[in-house]
């Protein structure tokens, strides 16, 4: 088989291109491409067990751990103890997170566009759809 038939070979190359172009965005941010993605999703939801933001950005919890590790050391965000489990820990964003995922989104909003600016409209709806069907179809499969 031809690698411009083969869709696995086509996905890691467009995967690797987009990952490529968005850490060369984060450059001026010092953050990892994971690590943004985190804080992402911390803007949208705050204050949430490491468990659910595990489950929320798809990492497993040793890598997960090594990201809030670092993001804490850097003071980013902070591990508190669950106000309603103290069994469990939350993960907040502080001020400082706060101030940088603030740009960080425009940051990903201009990526988003310069990314996907090759193709149409519907070129980009059907790309997104179409990797969020795989993605969920796939997504339990080993």
């Amino acid at each position: 088989m031809k690698a411009d038939q083969c869709i696995f070979f086509q996905l890691a190359k467009a995967s690797q291109a987009a990952a490529k172009f968005w850490t060369c965005r984060l450059t001026g941010a010092h953050v990892t491409a994971a690590q943004g993605m985190v804080l992402g999703f911390l803007h949208e939801n705050d204050q949430v067990t490491s468990r659910e933001l595990g489950e929320r950005v798809m990492l497993d919890s040793a890598t997960l751990t090594g990201i809030l590790d670092r993001l804490e050391k850097v003071s980013l965000v902070e591990r508190k103890t669950h106000p309603e489990d103290r069994r469990a820990l939350s993960v907040c964003l502080t001020t400082q997170g706060r101030d940088l995922t603030g740009s960080l989104i425009a940051l990903a909003e201009t990526a988003n566009l310069d990314f996907m600016e090759p193709l149409t409209s519907e070129e980009q709806l059907i790309l997104r759809l179409l990797l969020k069907k795989l993605c969920q179809k796939h997504r339990s499969e080993g």
